[in-house]
């Protein structure tokens, strides 16, 4: 790739400090509200900004394991929001969500989607052809790593799975993964005592309606970068990229997050 170089400047320059996105006013826009209740959604976001102050949550940083073998690098992450299941979902699956990852002043989106095409719906299940533009600047010099996903939705169970579309993203032999979210029920043991809830249901009983739920998300990205990019020392400036990239997008939803969580979002 001609401009794979300056990938590397754009990125050792803001690693360290990600620039600080704009915040814009929060929307749901449900992937298929026929497998949640949207009320309940919106009900769990206000007990969040309602009860931040007297029961502060902590959003962690995103534990990030990174294997390699083979040539083959295998990312493995855990992280939890303190918000519902259903809108973290939103928030990695949703392309007409508000933007979480911007880039500067002068670019709508770090992460851009650039097309979206159902190919197939099954019930909770969607099949989905998705284009999207990851933008990088150093110094005068600026563009984009196009990205080309098939990704398994699972609206009911809040899963995915993604592949590259074949014969797309050539500087990737590989690049595939997937992600779950699972609930927290993060209010329990000061609510309900002695009772550990097993469903939202049970929760909101025992809690009298007032405990918040966080989520859970497990995620795995398996990457090869292409023949030409996967010798050393060029394949471990491709990996460093790729991690580094996903850290910042990672980062840039649990920023998001937290300036909700200060009512710093209009």
């Amino acid at each position: 790739m001609s401009v794979f170089p300056q990938f590397g400047g754009w990125f050792s320059q803001n690693i360290q400090h990600p620039p600080k996105f704009r915040l814009m006013r929060r929307l749901y826009y449900a992937v298929d509200p026929k497998y949640y209740d949207v009320y309940e959604l919106k009900r769990q976001a206000g007990l969040w900004l309602g009860t931040e102050k007297k029961n502060p949550w902590y959003d962690a940083p995103a534990k990030v394991k990174v294997e390699t073998k083979n040539g083959i690098c295998h990312m493995n992450i855990k992280f939890t929001l303190g918000e519902p299941p259903q809108g973290v979902y939103e928030m990695l699956t949703n392309p007409r969500n508000i933007t979480y990852f911007d880039f500067d002043k002068r670019w709508r989106q770090r992460l851009e989607n650039k097309s979206t095409k159902v190919l197939k719906k099954d019930g909770p299940r969607q099949i989905t052809d998705v284009r999207k533009a990851l933008r990088w600047k150093f110094l005068l010099w600026s563009g984009t790593i196009p990205i080309h996903l098939i990704i398994d939705e699972n609206h009911q169970n809040l899963t995915a799975k993604f592949t590259k579309k074949k014969n797309k993203m050539t500087y990737m032999k590989m690049f595939e993964g997937s992600w779950k979210i699972d609930p927290l029920y993060v209010d329990s043991e000061r609510l309900c005592k002695h009772i550990e809830p097993k469903n939202p249901e049970e929760y909101k009983r025992c809690s009298g309606g007032q405990g918040r739920i966080a989520s859970k998300v497990a995620m795995e990205i398996i990457f090869q970068p292409s023949s030409l990019l996967n010798v050393p020392p060029v394949s471990f400036v491709t990996r460093w990229i790729t991690i580094k990239a996903t850290k910042i997008l990672l980062e840039d939803i649990r920023q998001f997050i937290i300036a909700w969580h200060n009512g710093e979002t209009p």
